[in-house]
């Protein structure tokens, strides 16, 4: 019997931890499946053939890919050109939407089964591209439960089978905290993960701190920036700071101030009360406030579709209205402990990689 055949492609962190879960539980459900793409090192431990690493790959912004635009252009080709001499069975596509809506087109002109896992954040902005996979994927996989109505009210075929993150985060949950970090309450810094959102929003976190003796505030530097970025903020280099390791981090801390993105999310599943802040240059937000239309910048917001954690965007974000807003919290949090639970049981148990692991694998 002919072994089944999975072309798998990411193109940044995310993308390769949940796609690391993924391919784990392929190789697990059916030892003998094939697998290759563009991935990182946790899709190459689980068992995938790396044809190209996303260190290669994952540039964030509208500049930076354009300035990259040659070399990507050239991956491109190679993973096509991959794909037409592999001959999978199903292409599997991980976010990163600009280059994995080409592939689509490709893949499904070539006759190949397309499935989406993690969606691109269509239904915030640039909604032209629900076209491509109306016409080229097969079935999405989505992650956050209303994206599931957000599919179907445009045609498209979509399940939601939890959140990844509740693989990686519930077994961290019951374990005791590093031992590492200091024993005053922890006051946990996560000023995002590119360094444009570090420079603007790391000086308004820490000032804010400085108001607070009675924390100790801890930076989480996200691996994929050089020190350096965090050490050119003024007074970072007094502060403790980790590296890639938030999730120590979010297990010890009796608070945060946390840059928009999944790092909301995380810090929730982590029960640790927050602050949303977010700042960038002026003509990202105009084209932003032109493009985006959604009622919240954080994750939890958006899925409780409720102003559960305050968000402090632009002008609004500064040091005094963070520790208005943490003041009003260490008096009286019970509302959000309620929101945090619902979240919880919004999102589904861990094991969302092995559920959709099998629902592909039946599929073929």
């Amino acid at each position: 019997m002919a072994h089944r055949r999975i072309f798998i492609i990411a193109g940044e962190a995310s993308g390769d931890l949940h796609g690391g879960n993924l391919v784990h539980a392929l190789k697990q459900l059916d030892p003998h499946v094939m697998i290759r793409g563009t991935g990182g090192d946790q899709m190459q431990q689980a068992g995938m053939t790396i044809i190209r690493h996303i260190s290669d790959m994952s540039f964030m912004g509208f500049l930076e890919v354009l300035k990259n635009i040659r070399p990507l252009l050239a991956i491109l080709k190679q993973v096509k050109e991959d794909i037409r001499q592999f001959k999978p069975d199903l292409v599997i596509l991980i976010d990163y939407p600009g280059f994995n809506l080409k592939i689509a087109d490709f893949a499904h002109d070539l006759g190949i089964k397309v499935f989406y896992y993690i969606s691109p954040q269509l239904w915030a902005w640039k909604k032209g591209r629900i076209a491509t996979i109306r016409r080229s994927v097969d079935k999405m996989f989505v992650i956050l439960p209303f994206e599931k109505e957000f599919y179907a009210s445009e045609g498209v075929e979509a399940e939601f089978l939890g959140h990844p993150l509740m693989d990686v985060i519930e077994p961290l949950l019951a374990n005791t905290k590093d031992d590492a970090l200091p024993e005053t309450p922890i006051l946990a810094l996560l000023p995002g993960s590119r360094k444009q959102e570090i420079i603007r929003i790391l000086p308004v976190f820490l000032e804010a701190a400085a108001q607070l003796p009675a924390f100790e505030p801890v930076i989480a530097c996200a691996p994929s920036v050089p020190e350096d970025v965090f050490l050119s903020v003024p007074g970072a280099n007094r502060v403790k700071r980790v590296k890639g390791n938030t999730y120590a981090l979010l297990q010890s801390a009796s608070f945060a101030f946390v840059a928009s993105g999944t790092a909301t999310l995380e810090t929730a599943l982590f029960g640790v009360p927050q602050i949303v802040g977010y700042k960038a240059d002026a003509a990202s937000v105009f084209l932003a406030r032109q493009f985006v239309k959604v009622k919240y910048i954080s994750l939890v917001n958006l899925i409780l579709d409720a102003p559960a954690i305050t968000e402090l965007i632009q002008e609004q974000l500064t040091p005094d209205a963070l520790i208005q807003s943490f003041n009003a919290l260490q008096k009286d949090d019970r509302n959000l402990k309620q929101n945090y639970q619902i979240l919880k049981s919004r999102l589904g148990g861990a094991g969302c990689a092995h559920r959709t692991a099998q629902r592909m694998l039946d599929a073929l």
